[in-house]
């Protein structure tokens, strides 16, 4: 695996700008350890299992919280493991979650965080290409594949783990490019890969600070999300803890109508989710803008926002929805925020400090002008991007090109410096001889009268010849709209070229363990057929 450096001899003035960070660093000392603006006796971390209940289900204050992970760290240090052993972590939306995350990265391990939803198959290929040294997981009925040599720790391990003494309560001493936490992607069309990340990698999250969030020490931020999403791990999390604020997880019944109750009844100032939360809450929930008080902005990511998505919550809440594009190799590098007013069709500009760029899609390094599409670039000496990818160095090279890294997001970047995203390379359709991006078909779709959401794909309807096909999720299942009528809604507001040729109407759309639309597996969902 080739570590991409932060410092590139002659070339740093052309790139991250941003203060880098020390050459020893610990994740998550800079995190949780003891600092002037984390105060101890302030409430870092607040767990809500029921909306209705009088008090949190549990209040962490950084002084719990350090002495806690210190804890983890002690534990499992008394496992035996070597310096950056790679600990896979399969936990329920629970604080354990976080303890053991941050736990290991404290201890010198590298934590493998993944989400219950996976299946056994599915868990088998991380701990199989992660080389797994352990796990902790508390569903060992399910783990009889697990292979010889790979420690299980479970659930009763695990309450005897979190509860060993530290004596020493330190933090291991790592160095700021030692490998600290290892995410797997989703895997949209292929086996998931993993992602690399080392100990600056929350330092390389500071840009974000007042690029996105506006972030103090006097913000409760609420994060939608579960403990062992790693959009929750960084957003929920990291970002508040290092600034000495405070964070919100709530664990109950994810009820759209819960959230603007929540937010009122913690205080929140901040709330994060992904775009599809936000849309529920519009639909199902009672807001007001006289309602949630202390709430200053909401913060989305995570997925392309539905038409309208800004709008009708600004004028149902009265407050402003900040947007920014992400990947698991950086986090999020691009975003509007309260510095940075959001501009219709944009994401936003690059965060400060950050080198970003557009560069031709068939190849080359040297930047586009403003106004020409193509491939959005980060330059290689930002200490928030990966170290790279775990065990594959052929995927490594294709995303190089010179000074900067290509992950394989289209965009356009206009004279103000905002960057308008396109979609995924590899999510353009090519058909009939166009290329085609998916996102654009189905943001006009989305504002037929008779369509909840939906989402193209190619579709080969004859020996090498290919259609868009639109796979629509109907707002009334039960009475099916006319697939002529959205097709011609299609053809008032696209060029003949980008208009569907095929409308197949689904029950749902099929989604990763976050919540994205697996455009690979369209084809193979049900069709609904009309009574």
């Amino acid at each position: 695996m080739k570590h991409f450096p932060t410092e590139i001899p002659g070339r740093a003035a052309a790139g991250f700008s941003g203060p880098l960070p020390p050459p020893n660093l610990n994740l998550a000392e800079y995190t949780l350890g003891s600092a002037p603006h984390r105060d101890p006796a302030r409430a870092a971390l607040i767990v809500i299992s029921d909306a209705a209940a009088a008090a949190p289900a549990e209040v962490w204050t950084y002084a719990d919280l350090e002495a806690a992970v210190l804890r983890a760290a002690a534990g499992l240090n008394g496992l035996g493991l070597k310096p950056g052993a790679r600990i896979v972590l399969r936990l329920g939306n629970t604080s354990a979650f976080p303890l053991c995350f941050f736990g290991a990265i404290a201890a010198g391990f590298v934590p493998v965080p993944t989400s219950t939803a996976l299946t056994q198959s599915e868990l088998a290929f991380i701990v199989s290409d992660s080389g797994a040294d352990a796990i902790i997981c508390d569903d060992a009925a399910s783990l009889s594949w697990l292979p010889a040599g790979v420690l299980f720790v479970g659930a009763g391990e695990l309450r005897t783990l979190l509860a060993t003494p530290a004596e020493d309560r330190k933090f291991a001493k790592t160095r700021s490019d030692d490998p600290a936490y290892l995410i797997y992607t989703s895997g949209t069309t292929a086996a998931p890969k993993g992602v690399v990340h080392a100990h600056r990698a929350a330092w390389g999250r500071r840009p974000m600070y007042q690029g996105w969030y506006g972030i103090s020490e006097s913000d409760r931020v609420l994060h939608a999300g579960a403990f062992n999403w790693t959009f929750t791990l960084g957003t929920g999390l990291t970002d508040p803890w290092a600034n000495g604020a405070t964070a919100i997880i709530f664990t109950g019944d994810k009820d759209p109508a819960v959230w603007p109750r929540l937010i009122e009844n913690t205080g929140a100032t901040m709330f994060a989710a992904v775009p599809g939360v936000i849309r529920q809450i519009l639909k199902y929930a009672d807001l007001r803008p006289e309602a949630m008080p202390t709430l200053r902005h909401a913060l989305i990511a995570g997925e392309a926002p539905p038409p309208g998505l800004f709008e009708d919550w600004t004028a149902r809440t009265g407050r402003e929805l900040y947007e920014a594009l992400g990947m698991s190799e950086i986090s999020t590098y691009i975003s509007s925020g309260p510095a940075v007013p959001r501009k219709p069709g944009t994401v936003g500009r690059p965060q400060p400090g950050r080198a970003v760029a557009i560069l031709p899609e068939n190849g080359g390094e040297m930047p586009l002008p403003p106004g020409e599409p193509g491939l959005i670039a980060v330059h290689r000496s930002d200490p928030g991007l990966m170290l790279g990818y775990w065990n594959r160095p052929e995927e490594e090279a294709a995303v190089l090109r010179g000074e900067w890294f290509v992950g394989g997001d289209l965009g356009v970047m206009d004279e103000d410096g905002y960057i308008g995203h396109l979609g995924r390379a590899n999510d353009v359709i090519k058909a009939l001889g166009y290329r085609i991006a998916p996102q654009e078909v189905e943001a006009v779709l989305a504002r037929h009268a008779g369509v909840a959401e939906c989402a193209c794909a190619a579709l080969e309807v004859a020996a090498g010849v290919m259609v868009v096909c639109a796979y629509v999720v109907p707002r009334d299942p039960s009475t099916l709209p006319s697939g002529d009528d959205i097709l011609a809604f299609a053809a008032q507001h696209l060029a003949a070229y980008k208009c569907p040729r095929e409308i197949r109407f689904v029950s749902s759309l099929p989604r990763t363990p976050n919540g994205k639309v697996k455009r690979s597996a369209l084809a193979s969902v049900m069709e609904l057929k009309r009574l």
